[in-house]
């Protein structure tokens, strides 16, 4: 960014251009994202974008960013439930997480499943991934009572790995997502998940 915004008018105008940013993403794609057209959509004057974000790819980059935050605070949310002993259902729970985390953040799926991904936002796709896998792990661990396991670090980048792959398939058109696979998403980590946790606890390889 530009400057970052101190004032809480400033923060507020700044969330309503990354939200209008992320409508227009969404509804329009890519190449209807414009200063000028997310200024309409925001309702604030082009001049006060410039004041932030210089040009689109700031934009776009400071959505990506935007997006990160979300996946760090549901990771970290679902760790502290872990270890509280609140988590009941891992594999259910974690694919509802990061299905809803998908579906709340059109614009991201409107830039990931497009072919206008800058180096930024590939390394925040990359940063998300690693995120979740870092979550998951922790709560793999805690579960298993390992700690530090490769075996672990392997298994969840896995899971992250397939999950990213299915969701962004059910996720990326427009129509109503395809809750049924996400179903049978859950179905296939919960095997895989099974097997695991019994690898793990016998500390087989």
């Amino acid at each position: 960014m530009r400057r970052q915004p101190r004032q809480a008018r400033s923060r507020a105008r700044v969330e309503a251009i990354l939200g209008a940013a992320d409508r227009i993403l969404s509804r329009e794609g890519y190449e209807a994202l414009t200063m000028r057209r997310i200024a309409e959509e925001a309702g604030v004057p082009v001049g006060s974008i410039y004041q932030f974000l210089p040009d689109k790819g700031a934009v776009v980059d400071a959505l990506g960013r935007r997006y990160l935050e979300a996946f760090g605070t549901a990771v970290d949310e679902l760790v502290e439930r872990a270890l509280a002993g609140e988590l009941t259902d891992l594999v259910g729970t974690m694919v509802d997480v990061y299905a809803e985390l998908f579906r709340s953040q059109p614009g991201g799926m409107a830039l990931w499943a497009g072919r206008h991904l800058s180096p930024e936002l590939a390394r925040a796709d990359e940063a998300s991934n690693a995120l979740v896998a870092d979550g998951l792990r922790r709560i793999v661990e805690h579960l298993t009572g390992g700690s530090g396991d490769e075996r672990a670090r392997r298994a969840t980048r896995m899971a992250v790995w397939a999950a990213n792959a299915v969701l962004h398939e059910v996720f990326k058109s427009d129509g109503e997502p395809d809750l049924e696979t996400v179903d049978e998403l859950k179905r296939m980590l919960h095997r895989y998940w099974e097997d695991l946790r019994v690898r793990l606890t016998a500390g087989e390889g």
